[in-house]
C-alpha cells in the first residue's frame, strides 16, 4: 500500500504538467487579468487590492502560527502548563481592530467604484447607445440614435462611451466582454439592466454569454470590434444602403421565400433572427464559425464553407438553436452560401 510521501510524488509531475497547460489557456482579448479598457482597468485594480490584502493576511496568521509552534512547543520533560491568555484585553482589541482597519481599506474603493460602474449614459449625447438583446443563441445589437441594427458583431468607435441597455427575449444570459467590462445580466420580462465601457484601442475583443442559458451556451460569442471614428460612421452608412438580391431569379427565389421570412437584409425581410446585412464582413458566422482562408480547427474555414455548413444544418453547430434546418436544394444550398459569403461592408481604410 503506498504512503502519503508515494501519492504525492507520483501527483506532483500531473499537477505540474497542468498548471503549464493552464498557464497557456489565457488570451489578450478573453481576460479580467489583461484589462484593455477603463472599466475592466478599475475592476482589476479592485481585485488586485482585494487579492493584496488576503495575501498579507494568510502570510501574517501563518508567520505567527509558525512562531507561536516553534517557541511555545513542549520541550522534553516540561510538566508545566502554558500561560493561558485567555480574557486578554490587549489581545482581543489588536484582533479586533485590524480585520476593521482591512475592511475600510478594501471598503473605500469598493464603495467608490460601485458608484463610478454605476455611472447612467443613457442621457449622456456624447455615448453611443446600444441596445443589447440576447436569444438563444445569438446577440443582437441595436443602435438607436443610428437607427441601424445587426447581430454578432458589436462595432464601436474607440475612445467614446458605450451605454448599454441590456435585455433578452426568451432565458436569462449574461453579457460579458472580459477584457473591457464586467459582467451584467439580460433578462426576460421588459427588465432592462444597463452598463458603460468604452475602448481606447481600436481591435477586436471576444464576448461571451456568462449564464448557463441552455446546450449552445459556450457557443454563444461574439465580438466588439472598436474602429476609429470615420471607420465607424461608414458602417452605418453601409449598414443602411440598399442591398441587391441574388441575381439569379431562382436563388433569389429561394432567398427571399426561405430567408428573408426570419433574417434581414438592408432594407428588406423580417427581424425576428440575426441581421445578415454584411455577414460576409463579420469574424465569424453563427458566432463560432471563425472565417479564414488558413483553417487550421474544426470551426474555421472560408466564409463560403462557413456559411453552406451552417444554413444545411445549424443545429449540429448550435444544438438547440431556433433556426432549424432549411429546405433547400443543392444548387439554393450553393447560390446562396455564395450569395452570403459576398455580402460584405467596405467601411475600413
Amino acid at each position: 500500500m503506498m504512503n502519503r510521501w508515494q501519492i504525492v510524488k507520483r501527483l506532483a509531475p500531473l499537477m505540474a504538467i497542468m498548471a503549464l497547460v493552464l498557464t497557456a489557456c489565457g488570451r489578450d482579448d478573453l481576460s479580467t487579468l489583461r484589462p484593455q479598457g477603463p472599466v475592466a482597468e478599475e475592476q482589476y485594480n479592485l481585485m488586485k487590492l482585494a487579492i493584496a490584502i488576503m495575501i498579507i493576511v494568510v502570510i501574517v496568521v501563518f508567520a505567527i502560527s509558525f512562531y507561536v509552534i516553534i517557541r511555545y512547543r513542549r520541550r522534553p520533560g516540561d510538566k508545566t502548563i502554558p500561560k493561558q491568555v485567555e480574557g486578554n484585553h490587549k489581545l482581543e482589541i489588536i484582533w479586533t481592530i485590524i480585520p476593521i482597519v482591512l475592511l475600510i481599506i478594501l471598503g473605500v474603493p469598493t464603495v467608490q467604484s460601485v458608484f463610478n460602474l454605476s455611472k447612467d449614459y443613457t442621457d449622456d449625447s456624447n455615448a453611443v447607445k446600444v441596445i443589447v438583446t440576447s436569444h438563444q443563441y445569438w446577440w443582437e445589437f441595436e443602435y438607436p440614435d443610428y437607427g441601424v441594427k445587426t447581430a454578432q458583431e458589436l462595432v464601436i468607435p474607440k475612445g467614446k462611451t458605450i451605454s448599454i441597455e441590456a435585455k433578452s427575449a426568451d432565458v436569462i444570459h449574461s453579457f460579458w466582454i472580459p477584457s473591457l467590462a464586467g459582467k451584467i445580466d439580460t433578462n426576460p420580462g421588459g427588465n432592462i439592466n444597463k452598463m458603460h465601457f468604452s475602448a481606447p484601442k481600436e481591435g477586436v475583443y471576444l464576448g461571451k454569454c456568462a449564464e448557463l442559458c441552455g446546450p449552445s451556451h459556450g457557443l454563444m460569442d461574439f465580438k466588439v470590434k472598436a474602429v476609429d471614428s470615420a471607420s465607424f460612421d461608414r458602417w452605418v452608412s453601409a449598414l443602411k444602403a440598399p442591398v441587391a438580391m441574388p441575381a439569379d431569379p431562382a436563388i433569389k427565389e429561394a432567398f427571399v421565400n426561405k430567408c428573408l421570412t426570419c433574417h434581414a437584409v438592408g432594407d428588406q425581410g423580417g427581424p425576428a433572427y440575426p441581421n445578415l446585412t454584411g455577414i460576409a464582413s463579420r469574424d465569424s458566422v453563427g458566432g463560432i464559425l471563425i472565417n479564414t482562408d488558413d483553417p487550421k480547427y474544426s470551426n474555421e474555414g472560408s466564409v463560403y464553407d462557413n456559411l453552406k455548413r451552417w444554413i444545411s444544418n445549424p443545429n449540429a453547430v448550435k444544438p438547440g438553436n431556433g433556426m432549424g434546418k432549411i429546405e433547400l436544394t443543392d444548387q439554393e444550398l450553393d447560390g446562396i452560401a455564395k450569395y452570403l459569403s459576398e455580402l460584405k461592408l467596405d467601411y475600413e481604410q
